[in-house]
C-alpha cells in the first residue's frame, strides 16, 4: 500500500498496505453498494491521537461490474435489475469491477511503483538457482526484522493505531525496520492505512474486494488516479508529519531499501540479493497484501463491524497475528488481535513482552463493554 519510490514533501501522488499509498481527501460523499446498510466508520483525529466511532448511511449505487479476474466466481447474482459477481468461495460480491492495467493512461508514479514491484518478483525467480542455508536464512531473518518489528508492530499499531507507546528511540529503530519492508514510508503507509479504517469497503476505501479481489490484494497500488480521486489532500498524519525522522524517512526512502541490498551483496554476493531482497521482499508483499484482500473475503466476523473484515487464521499465521482482521476492525486501537487464547498473534507477544520490562506504556486492549456492544446479539 504504498510508493516505492522517494517522496516529494508533500507527497500527493503515489503506496503498500498496502505495500501502502497516502491518499488525499477529496470530498466528504460517501456511497457503498450493498442493500443501503449502515457502515462504521472511524475518524483518526492526528492532534489528540485519539479514534472516534461513528455510523454513516451510505445508498445504493447501481453499477454494473465488469469482467471479474478467473479467480472470481463466475455465477452471477442479480440484485434488482442489477447482475453482480461473487468472488470465489466467498459471499463478498463484486459491485465495481475496477480495470487498472488496460484502458487507462499510466502516469510515471505508477510505473515506478509496478516497476520496483515486478523487479523484485522477478528477481526472487533465482532463487532456485542460487540456493544456499545461509542466504536462506538472513531472508528468514529479514522476515521477522522488517514483517514483524517494521511492518505490523511498527506501521500497523504503533503509528496507525497508537495501540501502544515506545521510548522514542524504539519506536524509530522499529519504524526503520519498516521502511526496509519496501513498502513505501511511515508517512505514506500509515496515512493509506487510516483511509482504509475511516472509509472501510465504501466506495472511497483504497482496496475493497468490492472492486474485485486483485484490485484489493494488488493492483490498486498501480491506478494512483484513482486513489486521488477517492480522499484527496492527505490530513490524517499530522503527528507523524511533526517529527523531522519521519520527515527524513519519506524524502530519502529509496536509498534504505537499496543500502541493504549493497550490503547483502557485499556479504554474500548473489545469493544473500536475491534470497534477502528478491524472496524476502516478495514474500511480506503478498502477506501485507493479503491483509487487504483475503481478510476481506475469506474467513468468519466475531464482531458486528458492518464492513467485510473477517477473521482469517492462515492469515494470521503468516502475517504474525494481523489476520484476526474483524478483531482489529471491531477494536482498531487494540494492541492485540488474537483476542482468544487460541488465535495466535505474535505482534502480540512481542509487545507484551515490551511492556512486561517496562518498554512498552499506555497498551490499549478493549473493554469488556466495548465487546458487549460489538456483540452480534447487540
Amino acid at each position: 500500500m504504498a510508493l516505492i519510490t522517494s517522496q516529494p514533501k508533500n507527497p500527493i501522488l503515489h503506496n503498500s498496505t498496502t505495500v501502502h499509498r497516502s491518499i488525499p481527501r477529496l470530498t466528504n460523499s460517501l456511497f457503498f453498494a450493498n442493500n443501503a446498510r449502515t457502515l462504521k466508520v472511524s475518524n483518526f483525529n492526528s492532534n489528540s491521537n485519539k479514534f472516534s466511532l461513528g455510523t454513516n448511511p451510505f445508498r445504493t449505487v447501481p453499477i454494473i461490474s465488469a469482467n471479474v479476474a478467473l479467480t472470481e466466481a463466475l455465477e452471477p447474482e442479480e440484485e434488482g435489475n442489477v447482475k453482480y459477481r461473487r468472488i470465489l468461495l466467498s459471499d463478498v460480491e463484486v459491485k465495481r469491477e475496477r480495470r487498472v492495467f488496460f484502458g487507462r493512461k499510466w502516469n510515471s508514479m505508477d510505473l515506478g511503483t509496478a516497476g520496483v514491484v515486478l523487479a523484485m518478483h522477478v528477481l526472487s525467480l533465482f532463487a532456485p538457482l542460487c540456493f544456499n542455508w545461509r542466504a536462506f536464512w538472513v531472508a528468514m531473518a529479514l522476515y521477522f526484522v522488517t514483517g514483524l518489528f517494521g511492518i505490523t508492530l511498527s506501521f500497523h499499531r504503533n503509528l496507525s493505531h497508537r495501540s501502544f507507546r515506545l521510548p522514542k528511540w524504539l519506536e524509530y529503530f522499529f519504524a526503520y525496520c519498516g521502511v526496509l519492508a519496501l513498502q513505501g514510508n511511515p508517512i505514506d503507509w500509515v496515512s493509506t492505512h487510516r483511509y482504509h479504517h475511516q472509509f472501510c469497503d465504501s466506495e472511497r476505501d483504497p482496496h475493497s474486494p468490492t472492486e474485485g479481489f486483485w484490485f484489493s490484494h494488488m493492483s490498486w497500488l498501480f491506478d494512483t488516479k484513482s486513489v486521488v480521486e477517492r480522499c484527496g489532500e492527505p490530513d490524517n498524519v499530522g503527528d507523524l508529519e511533526k517529527q523531522s525522522f519521519y520527515r527524513f524517512l519519506r524524502s530519502t526512502y529509496i536509498l534504505h531499501p537499496l543500502a541493504l541490498g549493497g550490503l547483502l551483496y557485499a556479504m554474500g554476493g548473489f545469493p544473500f540479493l536475491v534470497w534477502g531482497m528478491g524472496v524476502r521482499v516478495v514474500w511480506v508483499y503478498h502477506i501485507t497484501w493479503f491483509v487487504n484482500s483475503a481478510c476481506h473475503v475469506w474467513g468468519k466476523q466475531a464482531w458486528n463491524t458492518k464492513d467485510l473484515s473477517r477473521n482469517n487464521w492462515w492469515v494470521a499465521v503468516l502475517a504474525f497475528g494481523e489476520g484476526w482482521h474483524n478483531n482489529h476492525h471491531a477494536f482498531e486501537y487494540s494492541a492485540r488481535h488474537g483476542l482468544e487464547w487460541w488465535q495466535l498473534d505474535m505482534t502480540w507477544n512481542v509487545v507484551r513482552f515490551l511492556q512486561l520490562i517496562g518498554l512498552a506504556t499506555d497498551v490499549k486492549l478493549p473493554s469488556q463493554a466495548h465487546k458487549l456492544r460489538m456483540a452480534f446479539h447487540n
